[in-house]
């Protein structure tokens, strides 16, 4: 990757400096000159109007990835200000795949007031954590995020990058991937280390998940997955290990982004869900007839611990939010304990669960799909199973009827 500046063609407009994360310009006798801090993380030529900045991409089999060394995870913040749980398992995982590589595993940490969990990141098992922080990065937005991540990556050249498949780990994985020219594979369940070719092995559900592709990228630099939460085991937290912290200086011009968060709204409905996390859910589909019944869904996942699911069916026809959708085009889960009630089984619902540890299917036709991947299946009327199941967990907890 190269960047240069067509000197005849800038026109001294000023418009690259604001974009610059890195302050990595300067004007000279009218013309952008590039200084020492430039990381080529290309933001600046999207934002030059007469193309005076060029940002040349290396062609496949041109990247010397002798280069390239190091693991890298990309960090995720939650709204509450905490360390998303699938940034801890892909440290863990980021660990198996360094002992093979002799190699170590950074964490990249991009926010605003987060200098806290940098140590969250080291006592799951980073050996080192980029900081970078600045008001404008204090919520997640994909141009200031890909402008900063970018510029990390060609200034320090990791081998592999892990980012979590979830909303914004899919958003900016896609984006740094398209601007560095990079492979990607996206929502993988496995990941691996080729004996031979050292090569990042990197396994996904595919054609609606009936089958599993493994993907190499073997010409590209770095090697990039998304990574389903709750797929990987996230190492025992340490409170004693300690990372070496790397505060990385920005500069972001708010008005250089083209997006601005004017509000944030709370959930506030008694729906908020985050099925990701859940290590048991219960999910209702068309099985149920009517809305209300979803209640016998909430009094299941109640009596066992879990939250509540659901189909897209059910989201689609407005018997319940969008925020508890299981599939394909909804969350992709991976609990320890899977509950479909009056679910049929569509190949988009199967790839969303169909990873879960133990499945067990309630419906009453014998043929349904789901009992393709079930562990357990109750071929029956669910307005009797699931009354029966809670009565018995009653019983068998000791609570008063």
């Amino acid at each position: 990757m190269a960047i240069y500046i067509e000197k005849p063609k800038c026109i001294g407009c000023k418009l690259c400096i604001p974009s610059c994360p890195y302050g990595a310009i300067d004007m000279v006798d009218g013309k952008a000159e590039f200084n020492d801090s430039c990381t080529s993380c290309g933001a600046c030529a999207y934002a030059c109007p007469t193309g005076a900045i060029v940002l040349e991409m290396a062609g496949k089999g041109e990247v010397d990835t002798s280069q390239y060394k190091g693991i890298w995870v990309v960090g995720e913040v939650t709204g509450e200000g905490k360390l998303a749980m699938v940034t801890a398992e892909l440290i863990g995982e980021g660990r198996k795949l360094a002992a093979e590589l002799d190699t170590d595993v950074s964490v990249v940490l991009i926010g605003h007031e987060i200098e806290d969990l940098a140590k969250r990141a080291a006592g799951y098992g980073a050996d080192r954590v980029y900081l970078v922080e600045d008001p404008a990065l204090k919520r997640y937005r994909t141009q200031p995020f890909t402008n900063v991540l970018t510029g990390l990556i060609n200034e320090h050249k990791p081998e592999i990058v892990l980012i979590g498949a979830t909303t914004m780990g899919r958003d900016l994985a896609s984006r740094v991937a398209a601007r560095i020219k990079a492979g990607l594979t996206a929502d993988c369940t496995e990941l691996t280390i080729n004996p031979e070719s050292k090569l990042l092995e990197q396994t996904r559900p595919a054609f609606g998940g009936n089958v599993m592709a493994t993907i190499l990228c073997e010409f590209t630099r770095p090697q990039m997955a998304t990574v389903r939460p709750k797929v990987m085991a996230p190492m025992e937290f340490d409170e004693s290990r300690e990372a070496e912290i790397i505060r990385v200086p920005v500069s972001i011009d708010e008005k250089s982004i083209a997006t601005k968060i004017l509000e944030v709204i709370q959930d506030d409905s008694g729906s908020h869900v985050n099925l990701t996390e859940a290590d048991i859910i219960v999910s209702g589909g068309r099985g149920l007839g009517d809305p209300k019944h979803f209640a016998l869904i909430e009094e299941l996942a109640d009596a066992v611990g879990g939250a509540v699911g659901a189909s897209r069916a059910t989201v689609d026809a407005g018997w319940i939010p969008a925020t508890h959708q299981v599939g394909q085009t909804g969350k992709t889960v991976h609990p320890k304990l899977y509950i479909a009630c009056g679910i049929s089984g569509a190949v988009q619902h199967l790839a969303g669960m169909s990873s879960s540890d133990c499945i067990v299917a309630i419906n009453k036709d014998p043929e349904a799909p789901i009992f393709g991947v079930a562990h357990y299946g109750i071929v029956g009327d669910l307005f009797q199973v699931i009354p029966a199941m809670v009565a018995a967990i009653k019983e068998r907890r000791g609570d008063s009827a």
